[in-house]
């Protein structure tokens, strides 16, 4: 078998105004879909966190995808890191030296992962077996996800912008109301949680003064009860002081406290001072920062990503690695859709020991390019069946209008801080901010 074809769509998806440390989503979340087809006419199917960049990267390896055995991933894998490794080196005006080589290593990293999940997808369609069975099998049924909080402004995104629809009810009603306050937060996560049945709760912090945000937590804490897991992420804005002012205050209500502050220094304080546990997606977040990560006891927890830590079967070997230096494993959301995740499901139920309830954005958007739509949570689990790949098929009408969605926005890269500045004009982004 050979792939004899490949397509590359960025899409635009509809995205509700949520606030973060970095500033303010905008009304469309970018995605890149990547259609490989096989000269026995399969296809399979992958996604990537989107823009401008991604595409030109993924068409730069092309003609190294092009004609290779989906099955051969690691060649492939060599081949794609060749190709960026490469570029630049010893030309004039091209940057070199660690940094160039750290940057090129993560483009053939998220190139690589977007092209392996399409490729995982093809050739479960052929043999006919899901892709979890191609990482190693099933040891999990059901995978659970979480439910993710954020403060946010009115509005839902896509074409209504800021709006609002009047005749919305249940989580659609709360997906675009206004949450700014500690009550407007618990609203959002009743809505939520009786929605997709999610049975722990994630919000995103680092948007307001940390007082506010631990008493949201609280507040969580005294509607949902000490059954219901909370966490926390700050999003690293946090000086090592103000998170260890902050975090004593949740010990014993945390079930983890996420990149509270910045560096794996930074993280390794905190975590010493506090009985909370510390994950991380900002500190660790590569196979060569887990030496210093052991060394300092920076974090207990990563959430992995297999779009950034190069692809499923990097993942399962970043499994192994927490395992052996007793880790907690998840895994980390962003704005997707349901190619995403059903692959972070495949992977996830192929993972021994995925320790908590992996994030998911995936009840903040409204958009779908699969044929059936939305993917059904089930008492806030993703079921993995028996269905052949990834489970999904391409619906190509949905995927032209996303893909017109990307044309019409104007939207090359995500900018969270161009966009608060169109609501608080001057606002700037600060590593630390309290």
């Amino acid at each position: 078998m050979r792939i004899t074809d490949i397509h590359i769509t960025p899409i635009a998806v509809s995205d509700p105004p949520l606030l973060n440390a970095a500033g303010l989503h905008a009304p469309y979340a970018l995605r890149v879909i990547i259609e490989v087809v096989s000269d026995e006419n399969v296809y399979g199917l992958g996604e990537l966190p989107g823009g401008a960049d991604v595409v030109a990267d993924l068409e730069a390896i092309r003609p190294r995808v092009m004609g290779h055995d989906p099955f051969q991933m690691s060649a492939l894998a060599e081949s794609i890191a060749a190709h960026f490794g490469h570029q630049g080196a010893n030309r004039p005006g091209h940057m070199s030296g660690p940094g160039h080589a750290a940057l090129a290593r993560r483009r053939a990293e998220r190139a690589f992962a977007g092209v392996e999940v399409a490729c995982l997808d093809l050739a479960g369609k052929a043999i006919g077996r899901p892709v979890c069975d191609l990482l190693g099998g099933k040891v999990r049924d059901r995978v659970p996800f979480s439910a993710y909080l954020f403060y946010k402004y009115a509005g839902a995104g896509g074409e209504l912008g800021f709006g609002l629809d009047a005749t919305a009810t249940g989580w659609a009603a709360a997906r675009q109301a206004q949450a700014l306050t500690p009550d407007g937060i618990v609203a959002q996560a009743q809505a939520m949680c009786e929605s997709f049945g999610f049975k722990s709760i994630k919000l995103k912090g680092g948007v307001f003064e940390p007082q506010i945000e631990v008493d949201t937590i609280l507040a969580l804490r005294q509607t949902f009860g000490p059954q219901i897991p909370l966490r926390l992420d700050p999003n690293a804005i946090w000086s090592v002081e103000t998170a260890i002012k902050y975090g004593k205050q949740l010990e014993g209500v945390l079930e983890y406290y996420e990149d509270p502050t910045r560096t794996q220094a930074g993280m390794a304080t905190v975590a010493q001072a506090l009985t909370i546990p510390l994950a991380t997606n900002m500190c660790t977040v590569a196979f060569e920062d887990i030496p210093n990560a052991v060394r300092l006891g920076s974090e207990g927890i990563i959430l992995s990503d297999h779009h950034f830590w190069g692809g499923a079967r990097a993942s399962l070997e970043l499994a192994r690695i927490c395992r052996v230096f007793g880790r907690g494993l998840s895994m980390h959301s962003n704005s997707h859709v349901g190619i995403s995740l059903r692959a972070m499901a495949h992977l996830a139920s192929a993972v021994p020991n995925l320790s908590f309830a992996c994030d998911t954005h995936y009840p903040w958007q409204s958009d779908e390019v699969l044929v059936g739509g939305r993917l059904a949570f089930d008492d806030g689990c993703l079921v993995i069946g028996k269905a052949p790949g990834l489970g999904v098929e391409l619906d190509r009408a949905a995927l032209v209008r996303l893909h017109d969605n990307y044309l019409r926005c104007g939207l090359e890269r995500r900018d969270d801080e161009l966009e608060m500045q169109k609501v608080q004009p001057g606002w700037t982004f600060a590593e630390t901010r309290w």
